[in-house]
This record gives structure tokens, C-alpha cells and sequence, in this order.
């Protein structure tokens, strides 16, 4: 008799193969348009993905090398504890996640548990919230560039914010009845290292992670098109556009969101054709940043691959904060009830994230990954002060006494 495991390995290994020879089918189908889809993820990396990320995984990786991240996590302590409970230093990886965008946090995160500032249970926590969109692509690409309006942009960052914190909120007692890991976190702890070994490294282990996002980016962006091309995708939304047609999901808005459930920036892309329904762009646009999208997934599970860490709370919390922020989104544009610009329906005129400048995405980058670093070692400085500062005052007291 076969064993229902094998049963399913045998039905994984067929899936796998069939969507690869599938894969491998488009390509020889659509080959012009297979390599101008790649053309089109290659302008997307080299223009934005590249300067907005890399200054700031480079920010990320010498904070928590230099040990910034511990004298930081001293300060902010009794805020992270009592809203998430985790640690202090876990902070810089919730900062960095809202100011350089997908995968920045993440990515601090994995590199603040494998320095051993914080623990595994810490950093499953923070998987579940901190991986979230950056304020540029919020609110010039979906703002500007979908529903060229900034009162858009800035009500789709608080609805994204505000998911994110109750994300938080929701996964602050994951993993209670683990044992106490605090002891060996301490025993574990990595030295910080001197500047230039701290600085070859972060440069380093950066450009790899670039690369890796690129990759991941090209990919998805080639897949999604002959997932179009096939007629895959209109198939799908045809048949689930009839299952959902009475909640007022017909096929147009199925595709939109299938487009953005794989690859979030052109799902957003593709609300700019349905701007006419407000609400329900703006909850679409809110459930596409808050989940991210299969390609960021992949993105940041090349990093959460070999640290030994459960993805449940990453998935689950991605998930439930695309459905928080539309949900939050649509609450919002309810309260503070604005009209779209008449110029909204010449929203095509608007540049496309991939034709931005790359000097000026640089430049953007490096002032803001610039401008976090020192107020990182500033605050840092301060909490390594106070602690030097301290047992001064102990030995004072005691001999008073």
C-alpha cells in the first residue's frame, strides 16, 4: 500500500516538473516578448531596486556589526517590550523597514539574529511586521504615478503603518511558551567589530543580496508576463470573476489582483485603468502593499532560508496586513473624503517607477540611509554614555555611605 506521503511527493514532483516544461514552453513561444519582459525588470533594478536598496543594506548591516543596534536597543526598550515584546534592539530593524522598503527590514532582522542581539522568538515576531513598503514607492509610484494624488499616497502610508503596528500588536505573544532564551542570546552575543572590517563585510554581503533581488526581480517579471501571454491569468480570473461577481468582483478586478498577489508592482500598476472606483482602488492598492506580492516573498526567504527561522509568521503576517490595510484604507478615504484631480485619469503620463532617474535614486538613497546612520550612532552614543555614566554614580553613593 502507498503511503500518503508518497503520494503527495509524487504529486509535488509532477506539479514542479509540469510548471517548469509549462515554463519552458512560454519561453519558446513568446521568446521577444520573454526577453522584453526581462529587458523591463533589468531597467526596473538598475534605475530603482539598486539605488533605493543597496545604501541601505549596507546602513543596515554596520549598524548591527558596529553594535549600534544594542546601545540603540537600551533606549527604546521600554517601548518595544511593552507594545511587542521584543527586544530594545529590534528596533533598528522596524525603522529601517519603514524608511528603505522591502526587503530592508527583513533583512535586519536576520542579521540582528544571527549576531545574536536578539532571539529566535524575537525575530519570528518581527518577521510578522517589519518588512514593509518604503515611503518613496508609496507615495511617488502609487500615489503619483497610479492615482496622481499625494492625499492618496498619504493615506495608503497610515493605512500601511497603522496595519503594520497591529500586526505587531497581534503577534506580540508568538511563541510564549518557548523557554526563556534571553541567557543565550547574552552567551551568544557577537563582538562588534572595528569600522573597516564591519564596513568591507556590510559592502560585501550587500552587493550578493543585490544580486539575489535582481535575479528574483527579472524573474517574476518575465513569469507574470507569459502568465498574461498564455492566458493563463484571464482564464483564472474569468472563472473566479463568475464565483465572486455578486460581492462585485468581476474578471477586471480578479486580474488585477492575481497580477498583484504575484508581483506587487505591477499589480498596482494595473489599478491605474480602474481609478474611477476610488474605494475600491484604494483598497486594492492597500492589500497589494501590505501583502507584497510572491516576488518580495521570494526575496526575503532567500534570507530566511539558512537562519533557521519559522516563515509562519511571515506569511500569516503579510497576509492579514494586506488585510488590515484595506480594511484601514477604505475606513480612511471614507473619513477625510477627498475627490481625485481631474488628473488622474491622465495617470499614463505619469513616469513609471522604471523610468526614474538613477542618479536621482541614488542620490535619495544615500542621503536618507545617510541621515538614518547618524542618528543611529548618535543615539547610540548617548545610551553608551549613560551606561558608563552609571556605575560612576553606584561607587559615589556607596562610599557616601
Amino acid at each position: 500500500m502507498v503511503k500518503a506521503g508518497t503520494i503527495r511527493r509524487y504529486v509535488y514532483d509532477f506539479a514542479v516538473l509540469a510548471g517548469l516544461a509549462l515554463c519552458a514552453a512560454g519561453l519558446l513561444l513568446y521568446p521577444q516578448q520573454s526577453v522584453s519582459a526581462a529587458k523591463n525588470g533589468l531597467t526596473l533594478c538598475l534605475n530603482v531596486i539598486i539605488p533605493s536598496l543597496f545604501p541601505f543594506f549596507v546602513l543596515s548591516s554596520m549598524i548591527v556589526n558596529l553594535g549600534y543596534a544594542r546601545y540603540f536597543g537600551r533606549v527604546l526598550e521600554p517601548v518595544m517590550r511593552p507594545l511587542f515584546n521584543v527586544g530594545g534592539a529590534c528596533s533598528t530593524a522596524f525603522v529601517l523597514g519603514f524608511i528603505g522598503g522591502y526587503p530592508v527590514g527583513a533583512r535586519t532582522v536576520i542579521a540582528l539574529y544571527k549576531n545574536g542581539v536578539c532571539s529566535k522568538t524575537e525575530a519570528e515576531r518581527m518577521l510578522s511586521f517589519c518588512n514593509n513598503s518604503g515611503p518613496a514607492f508609496i507615495f511617488g509610484v502609487v500615489g503619483a504615478g497610479v492615482f496622481a494624488s499625494s492625499s492618496a499616497g498619504l493615506l495608503l502610508y497610515l493605512a500601511h503603518t497603522a496595519a503594520s503596528v497591529c500586526v505587531g500588536l497581534l503577534f506580540r505573544n508568538w511563541g510564549a511558551g518557548r523557554e526563556d532564551e534571553k541567557g543565550a542570546r547574552r552567551a551568544i552575543a557577537a563582538a562588534a567589530q572595528p569600522f573597516a572590517p564591519a564596513f568591507t563585510d556590510a559592502v560585501k554581503s550587500s552587493f550578493m543580496s543585490m544580486l539575489n533581488i535582481s535575479g528574483f526581480v527579472v524573474f517574476f517579471t518575465v513569469l507574470i508576463s507569459l502568465l498574461t501571454l498564455t492566458g493563463f491569468i484571464p482564464a483564472v480570473s474569468a472563472a473566479l470573476g463568475r464565483v465572486f461577481a455578486p460581492v462585485g468582483l468581476d474578471r477586471d478586478w480578479i486580474e488585477r489582483l492575481i497580477t498583484g498577489i504575484i508581483e506587487l508592482t505591477s499589480g498596482v500598476a494595473s489599478l491605474r485603468g480602474a481609478t474611477a472606483s476610488l474605494y475600491r482602488s484604494m483598497a486594492a492598492a492597500a492589500f497589494m502593499l501590505g501583502w507584497a506580492g510572491l516576488s518580495i516573498h521570494a526575496q526575503t526567504l532567500s534570507f530566511i532560508a539558512d537562519s533557521g527561522l519559522s516563515v509562519k509568521t511571515y506569511f500569516f503576517g503579510k497576509l492579514l496586513h494586506g488585510l488590515l490595510s484595506a480594511v484601514f484604507a477604505t475606513a480612511l478615504a471614507r473619513i477625510f473624503v477627498f475627490s481625485l484631480p481631474t488628473g488622474v485619469y491622465l495617470a499614463e503620463q505619469v513616469r513609471a517607477m522604471a523610468s526614474l532617474n538613477f542618479g536621482a535614486a541614488l542620490q535619495l538613497s544615500c542621503l536618507s540611509a545617510g541621515l538614518v546612520l547618524i542618528f543611529f550612532i548618535i543615539a547610540a552614543r548617548r545610551a553608551k554614555t549613560r551606561k558608563g555614566a552609571r556605575p560612576k554614580n553606584a561607587v559615589k553613593k556607596r562610599s557616601a555611605r
